[in-house]
């Protein structure tokens, strides 16, 4: 490689570009990721130690009482092995990871996606972003299903920075703002938070916050300290979850119900 083409690659004129096609758009936390990365030689012959792809999404984060999105990266691998790339070759390596099961579900404003960058030294790397939509397990689904049989809904999500809650595993949680529509709890309750804190076993642990409404003078009082609150962790086993919606819902009740007078 000429020594002008050396510097027309290395500020990204004529260099090489890459596109990553995923099999589908819509994926569960844990599920398998398969697809292909496209590579398009440049104007001239290029070394790519390797392409990376990265499992990337947002979350808010308090800093001096204002909020800030940060961005956390939940996952990376090493896709393809150094690649001697021609002038205006084209490239196609098939790729397959686990998607981490600490990524959040894509139902409120959080965006999840794949970040593909190509390792080229001395040049600007190129890189690929796709947006995908993450949904809930089954079993996640089957405990969503559950608290809007309880008379629910489902009024915001947001993904949060949380380390102690997060774990090893991210430093942020999502939670599930849900508000009692109808049914036994519309009037004995402001709204009740959801986190989905790990899956096991074909069961899902939980978080729940349970928020009281404010009755007479104590109620008041209570909830100005924040008094109001209940944290409760609750296990839904797989067995619970073979049940369906309604035995979770029965499982669900049992606790909020001893909270929420």
């Amino acid at each position: 490689m000429s020594l002008f083409n050396r510097i027309m690659a290395s500020v990204g004129i004529g260099s090489a570009k890459v596109d990553t096609l995923l099999e589908k758009a819509s994926y569960y936390p844990g599920e398998e990721v398969r697809g292909i990365i496209r590579i398009y030689g440049g104007a001239v012959e290029q070394r790519i130690e390797g392409i990376d792809l990265a499992v990337m999404t947002y979350y808010t984060r308090e800093v001096n009482d204002t909020k800030v999105q940060e961005k956390a990266q939940l996952g990376v691998i090493r896709a393809t092995p150094p690649i001697q790339l021609r002038a205006n070759e084209q490239k196609d390596v098939e790729f397959a990871f686990q998607l981490p099961v600490s990524t959040p579900l894509t139902i409120g404003r959080t965006p999840v996606f794949i970040q593909t960058t190509a390792d080229i030294r001395s040049a600007i790397d190129p890189t690929d972003q796709d947006r995908i939509d993450v949904v809930p397990t089954p079993p996640m689904r089957t405990v969503i299903q559950a608290v809007e049989s309880l008379g629910f809904r489902l009024r915001e999500v947001e993904t949060i920075y949380a380390p102690r809650l997060g774990g090893s595993h991210s430093p942020f949680v999502q939670e599930l703002e849900w508000v009692p529509q109808s049914g036994a709890y519309r009037g004995r309750l402001d709204e009740l938070e959801l986190i989905f804190l790990r899956q096991q076993g074909g069961g899902v642990e939980l978080l729940l916050q349970i928020d009281r409404k404010a009755v007479g003078l104590f109620g008041r009082f209570a909830e100005a300290m924040e008094m109001d609150e209940s944290f409760v962790r609750v296990t839904v086993s797989q067995q619970d979850i073979q049940g369906g919606p309604q035995h979770v819902a029965s499982v669900l009740n049992q606790v909020i119900s001893r909270y929420s007078h």
